[in-house]
């Protein structure tokens, strides 16, 4: 069973959450900003019902190969695992990204009580480093200012490289978690960033 615990918490409850047999994992960072106006970028559209299984299996292998930047993740999950959490994710929409006519990356969003979540995005490593990640978080932005959202979060290792790309797009920290462990790791239901980079 795993906890999320976000810092500004009382800390009688992260002792008691110990005192219970869960142990400190490991941190995320949440981000966010206000989404105001945003132009879909070349080279990123949407994801096709037909396409899905490949967007499935694309991201789940970048997800594999974690960026070495900032903080490791504690989590490691088998493929069909991570394939199968991202399938049964409900309300996304999905996105891929295309370099020279090759799938480059993709990511997922959703909307959440006027909330634009960016739920996960994964750069296949060889096109890391060229601005992937970058135009997939600005057509979410797009996307959340056309669905009139106001304001967008995602979530990052801490340090990483995913962290960085973020905060160049406007994104500021709003809080860090602690992430408390009990038994074997669950994926995190934020469906967070931070397994990849551009």
């Amino acid at each position: 069973m795993q906890i999320e615990l976000c810092q500004l918490a009382d800390a009688a409850v992260g002792a008691f959450l110990t005192g219970r047999g869960y142990r400190l994992e490991s941190y995320e960072n949440v981000l966010g900003r206000r989404v105001g106006d945003a132009t879909f970028p070349d080279g990123v559209r949407y994801c096709r019902d037909d396409e899905l299984e490949t967007w499935l299996a694309e991201v789940a292998d970048a997800f594999a190969v974690a960026d070495t930047e900032g903080l490791p993740s504690h989590e490691e999950f088998p493929r069909g695992t991570v394939i199968d959490a991202m399938r049964d994710m409900a309300g996304v929409l999905r996105f891929v990204a295309e370099r020279d006519g090759d799938f480059a990356g993709g990511a997922s969003f959703r909307v959440t009580d006027g909330i634009a979540q960016f739920t996960g995005a994964a750069t296949v490593p060889v096109h890391r480093r060229r601005g992937v990640q970058t135009a997939l978080l600005r057509a979410r932005l797009a996307v959340a200012a056309e669905a009139g959202c106001d304001i967008a979060v995602v979530t990052t290792q801490p340090g990483s490289k995913s962290q960085q790309n973020v905060q160049r797009q406007g994104f500021d920290l709003l809080y860090a978690r602690a992430i408390l462990v009990k038994g074997t790791s669950a994926i995190s239901s934020s469906g967070a960033d931070s397994r990849q980079a551009s």
